[in-house]
């Protein structure tokens, strides 16, 4: 893959930036992230009468000389999230298109590092034939992020792996305590939807964000053409076949394109999942400070 995104440049935009996920998700201590509960942070957020077994120690004797009532001082609580990014490695998120598979590439890396710079921890999970891989473990803070991110452009892209077994076969994700991003073009046969249950049934925040070329959106062919299956290794498969292209059968790729991404909008709305189709000509900066802000990820 010899196309990138990936500079200090890129990474600098990214500084204004931050991950926005549900006050309700668990998390671990530490972290960044305002939630719900009350906690031991320095920043002062409500009362609340004392109770029997209370830490004595938060009583506020200021109101109790006024009120000459027990009050607790409550504290707002911090968490840091675990942020797990799978990236879908199958031979048409670029195995003849470096475009599209730098664009996938850059998207994770920038999630990936608005991850660490909230310090959260971050994995990547890439999604291959062979299964799934993590090969940098737990990433915390930015000096193991760039360490990992060196290695992008040695990533391959090829086959139909199996999007549901990677996920769900996946040991470390944990239960209500963060975010879980797929990213892929969802041009597969294997049963991604199981996957986004799964992830929903552990109570992650989960968001879906489909990268689709120019070509695939708008495919610009006319007349006998050869189309070949880029996930196939076998020309003799019937996936590959020879075909004239009309007008009408244009037609019916625009409507069956559009209805593949509203079951893909749908299915996430029913589920509470974040769901964003982007071309792979659209800037990346375009896609975090523009359209994941309307998905309520940004802020």
């Amino acid at each position: 893959m010899k196309v990138t995104h990936l500079n200090d440049a890129f990474f600098s935009r990214l500084e204004t930036l931050s991950l926005n996920l549900k006050s309700s998700l668990a998390g671990y201590f530490g972290g960044k992230h305002l939630v719900r509960t009350y906690g031991q942070t320095v920043e002062f957020a409500d009362f609340r009468e004392y109770q029997l077994g209370d830490d004595i120690r938060r009583i506020d004797w200021n109101l109790y000389s006024r009120f000459e009532k027990y009050f607790l001082r409550l504290f707002t609580d911090e968490r840091q999230m675990q942020v797990q990014i799978f990236l879908d490695c199958s031979g048409s998120m670029g195995r003849n298109n470096p475009q599209k598979a730098a664009y996938a590439v850059a998207t994770a890396a920038a999630l990936g590092f608005l991850a660490v710079q909230n310090m959260d921890k971050l994995t990547f999970n890439f999604i291959k034939e062979s299964g799934y891989e993590n090969p940098f473990g737990t990433i915390v803070g930015k000096n193991a992020f760039f360490r990992a991110i060196g290695a992008f452009e040695q990533l391959e892209f090829s086959g139909d792996p199996d999007i549901e077994a990677c996920i769900t076969g996946c040991p470390d994700t944990g239960t209500n305590n963060g975010l879980t991003v797929i990213i892929s073009d969802f041009f597969t046969e294997s049963n991604w939807k199981k996957a986004v249950d799964y992830l929903c049934y552990k109570h992650r925040q989960v968001l879906l964000i489909q990268i689709m070329s120019p070509d695939e959106i708008d495919p610009a062919y006319d007349g006998r053409v050869n189309l070949i299956d880029s996930e196939s290794v076998d020309l003799a498969d019937p996936k590959n076949m020879k075909i004239r292209i009309t007008r009408g059968l244009q037609l019916a790729y625009e409507q069956a394109l559009t209805d593949f991404k509203e079951d893909i909008r749908s299915f996430c709305m029913k589920r509470g999942a974040g769901f964003l189709s982007v071309s792979s000509d659209m800037p990346v900066e375009r896609v975090l400070f523009g359209e994941l802000l309307k998905v309520g990820i940004m802020s």
